[in-house]
């Protein structure tokens, strides 16, 4: 899959959630992950998070909105239930994100919101926990960026294997051909 993510968490409460979000990030092979305005007790958090994704994924924590910087070209996603959010299985994923979500009982503040490129929500009929809402964003991400099979029209797995990647010419014989029309 081309492009990274990362995820993280403003202002949440609890470690263990975000030990579980952490782990499930390091599963999903996340690029880098992130606290914003948040108490992360890395001990409390590593009851859940048994994979020491500190250890293993670059992990960032910032004090406020001020000092949170994302890298270059990076568009930040908010996960939120909010009535103008796109609903997650019509969104396109950026092929460089990051994706916050919000404490378990505010939400992301609306000055982050106002901070975000996209705002998206899980159609849900009411809140599911942080470790799951991000499993989710980063599973859809995965289904629709990742290279897959395609799955049958009956029941069952599929019938074919992955479609092999294609790759075009070299861009310098592209380039070398492109100056050889241009001199006739």
């Amino acid at each position: 899959m081309k492009g990274y993510f990362g995820i993280g968490v403003e202002g949440v409460s609890k470690a263990m959630n975000v030990g579980t979000l952490f782990r499930t990030a390091h599963a999903f092979d996340a690029a880098f992950v992130f606290t914003l305005r948040a108490q992360y007790n890395r001990r409390e958090g590593a009851l859940s998070d048994t994979s020491d994704t500190p250890r293993s994924v670059p992990t960032y924590h910032f004090a406020d909105l001020e000092s949170f910087r994302l890298p270059l070209g990076c568009r930040l996603v908010g996960v939120e239930i909010a009535e103008d959010a796109i609903e997650l299985p019509s969104f396109r994923h950026p092929r460089q994100a990051a994706y916050i979500l919000g404490s378990e009982r505010e939400g992301l503040s609306a000055d982050l919101q106002a901070c975000c490129d996209y705002v998206v929500k899980i159609p849900t009929r009411f809140s599911v926990n942080l470790g799951v809402a991000g499993a989710l964003i980063m599973y859809d991400r995965l289904l629709t960026l990742g290279r897959h099979a395609p799955r049958p029209v009956a029941e069952g797995g599929p019938a074919e294997p992955a479609p092999l990647p294609v790759f075009g010419e070299p861009i310098y014989k592209r380039k070398a051909r492109i100056r050889a029309r241009q001199a006739r």
